[in-house]
């Protein structure tokens, strides 16, 4: 096996739901910033990054969201670095929003006549093939399956620079938007809480990771 591939496959058996951080162990703030720069980096459904990540360094932030965040108590009290990562509403995941034509205009730097057939391809998608239009939860729910793209990058790439991670799920979604929103940190109309993260390093050794078999998980049609 080439060095690449055993350093991707060790990374993987390394990493684990950290259950239990060293709070004494800092993160450097170069590695960090790899991590934050996998998300940025990360790909999503037509390039149009439905995503912002929230980076919360302010312990009294963390010791509000601890009551509302139950997933999270770990993360929080050991975590260096813990992340929020919000998704895109309605107002700008719609195929007709400003959102949607900035990135395209500004960001993807589109010509009008490619803009516009890369439009009409986004509208059939959302009516049509993914039927998104149904409500605006769908339209949520699809820009947070965005984030844990983003999430699985960080998570990978903090697994290969040695450094411990949790994802968290659990949460009180409307009372986390509530407290971010009170705190002027999230605008309400625009984006939602998707998933959080921790970013530390273990305190224990973690139990032997447990996985289905591959011929369980992997069907090969030839």
């Amino acid at each position: 096996m080439s060095d690449v591939r055993k350093q991707i496959l060790d990374a993987f058996q390394f990493r684990h739901a950290t259950k239990q951080f060293d709070s004494s162990k800092a993160i450097p703030e170069e590695d960090f910033e790899v991590i934050l720069e996998a998300a940025r980096l990360s790909p999503s459904s037509y390039g149009f990054e439905p995503w912002k990540f929230l980076v919360v360094n302010r312990q009294e932030l963390k010791d509000k969201l601890g009551p509302i965040a139950w997933g999270a108590q770990n993360s929080l009290k050991g975590a260096r670095r813990f992340v929020i990562l919000l998704a895109r509403k309605k107002p700008d995941t719609h195929y007709g929003s400003a959102y949607i034509q900035h990135m395209m205009k500004d960001v993807q730097h589109l010509s009008d006549e490619v803009a516009g057939m890369k439009l009409a391809s986004f509208e059939n998608f959302q009516k049509n093939n993914f039927e998104l239009l149904e409500s605006d939860r769908a339209l949520f729910d699809w820009a947070s399956k965005q984030t844990y793209i983003a999430l699985g990058n960080m998570l990978t790439a903090a697994a290969l620079l040695g450094i411990d991670s949790c994802p968290i799920e659990g949460f009180h979604r409307a009372a986390v938007d509530q407290l971010l929103a009170e705190e002027g940190l999230l605008d309400s109309e625009h984006f939602g809480v998707s998933v959080m993260a921790g970013f530390g390093y273990r305190a224990v050794e973690p139990y032997p990771k447990t996985r289905l078999t591959r011929e369980e998980v992997v069907q090969v049609i030839d």
